[in-house]
């Protein structure tokens, strides 16, 4: 489980096919050089991976089949920046949202617009995750937990401060880019509870 605010960017070394899987490595030397173990979890780009390997300034994450075909993870080459978030231990303060790591859908950034200090994204979303979406609720993109400005039918748009904008590889995003998006765990499992009652 996972917090949403991000720890380190990194840059991705290498990006190695091994048969319907992706082989990962990862300098971040912030996180490499952290309290980490091999086998503890990490979220890359908001999607919860395992570290199979590390050294002091480099980790390795293998993702599947199943977690390429559901996230942006398979696009990553040499030289791509990424998210970074190890997981939450529970001493710690929850200082964005509850994040799995476990991604709904990708979405489509349409648009990105300074205004006053921030930096607004338009991001299409597809519509069975939209459900989940509402204004002023959290959504993780990138992995990154945001704050919902406005959602329609179509997508939603969210507001970088200059700290995210500095210090995740959200800013860097420009139209067209896919994105990894996780909506709020809590509605949707009551969504599924309530589902019997609206039915009937």
């Amino acid at each position: 489980m996972f917090t949403g605010l991000i720890e380190d960017v990194g840059r991705v070394s290498r990006a190695d096919r091994r048969g319907d899987a992706v082989i990962l490595v990862i300098t971040g030397e912030r996180i490499a050089g952290a309290d980490m173990a091999l086998g503890e979890s990490i979220a890359v780009n908001g999607v919860c991976l395992t570290v199979t390997a590390k050294s002091r300034k480099q980790l390795t994450v293998l993702a599947g089949a199943e977690t390429l075909r559901c996230t942006t993870l398979g696009e990553l080459s040499a030289g791509s920046r990424v998210n970074l978030e190890r997981a939450l231990k529970l001493s710690e303060r929850l200082g964005g949202h509850i994040v799995t790591g476990h991604v709904d859908a990708t979405g489509e950034l349409l648009d990105r617009r300074q205004r006053d200090a921030n930096l607004e994204l338009t991001v299409a979303a597809p519509a069975e995750i939209l459900r989940y979406v509402v204004a002023k609720g959290s959504i993780a993109v990138d992995g990154v937990s945001l704050t919902v400005n406005r959602v329609d039918q179509t997508g939603f748009q969210v507001a970088l401060i200059p700290h995210t904008v500095t210090f995740t590889a959200l800013g860097a995003k420009q139209p067209g880019d896919r994105v990894n998006l996780e909506t709020d765990i809590i509605a949707k499992h009551i969504d599924k509870l309530t589902a019997a009652a609206r039915a009937s």
